[in-house]
């Protein structure tokens, strides 16, 4: 029988819906003890659902984490208690060409993605190695492995988090906490919208199911296991990136995320 984690410390971040929501689901049905966060109120519904579920004590905060003042919030609010699980997940992602994008918004997306994950996991995980345990799961993406033209920003920082996983979890590897990088493919949440990219072919075809994703990234979460890429087609397309030109998957990038190439 596996040993009870009820009472364990879990730290999810964008975890107010999609994926983060559905990885904090996974927490709660094994009774953990949960801070959530997100950058908008919805995160106090999702508290209350996660309640329902069956989960410990439930604290939601509502913070920017795409600097370091929102991060201080979210460490000022775990009241000095080290996390048995960090599940660093909040991101965000922006459609167009780059010289169309507003730089604020391209910016906010490679603060949230890549500078708040990176800081949030400096000042946590060492203190997770001191105690010689845990486990970090860190939401990447398929999308790291391609060039991501009219996605150039998200894409870019995905292929940093996928890197730095793996990094870090070499670092790592013989300290007791181990480090699982979560990739993805297109799903099904509100991702495509709040990127703009209604009018793209990726924003509007089938996607994957959010709670199969993150249930697959839990569980190789809680294994240990380095990587779990969600779905055939999802690893298909992470082969094929592996073989074919940087230009070629350019262009096969901008057949899907290119404004104008929804199917109606």
């Amino acid at each position: 029988m596996a040993p009870s984690l009820s009472g364990k410390f879990s730290i999810v971040t964008g975890a107010s819906t999609g994926i983060g929501l559905e990885l904090a689901k996974c927490c709660a049905k094994e009774g953990m003890d949960l801070l959530i966060v997100a950058d908008e109120p919805e995160i106090q519904r999702a508290a209350e659902e996660l309640r329902a579920l069956g989960a410990g004590n439930v604290e939601a905060l509502e913070a920017d984490l795409s600097d370091e003042e929102g991060v201080d919030m979210l460490i000022e609010a775990a009241r000095g208690r080290v996390p048995e699980h960090l599940i660093a997940n909040a991101g965000r992602g922006l459609g167009k060409s780059f010289l169309d994008q507003d730089w604020e918004e391209a910016r906010h997306v490679a603060d949230t993605n890549i500078i708040g994950t990176i800081y949030l996991i400096h000042e946590l995980a060492g203190k997770m190695c001191d105690a010689g345990q845990g486990r970090i799961l860190i939401t990447g993406s398929i999308a790291g492995f391609m060039p991501g033209s009219y996605q150039a920003v998200y894409n870019g920082s995905k292929a940093f988090l996928d890197s730095f996983s793996y990094a870090l979890r070499e670092e790592l590897k013989d300290t007791g906490v181990t480090v699982t990088c979560l990739m993805p493919g297109a799903t099904e949440t509100e991702f495509f919208e709040r990127a703009d990219m209604m009018d793209t072919k990726v924003g509007t075809e089938k996607k994957m199911d959010p709670a199969e994703v993150a249930k697959q990234g839990y569980d190789a979460m809680m294994a240990g296991e380095g990587q779990v890429i969600t779905g055939w087609k999802n690893k298909m397309q992470a082969a094929m990136a592996h073989v074919m030109p940087a230009g070629q998957l350019a262009k096969q990038h901008t057949k899907e995320a290119a404004p104008g190439t929804a199917k109606h």
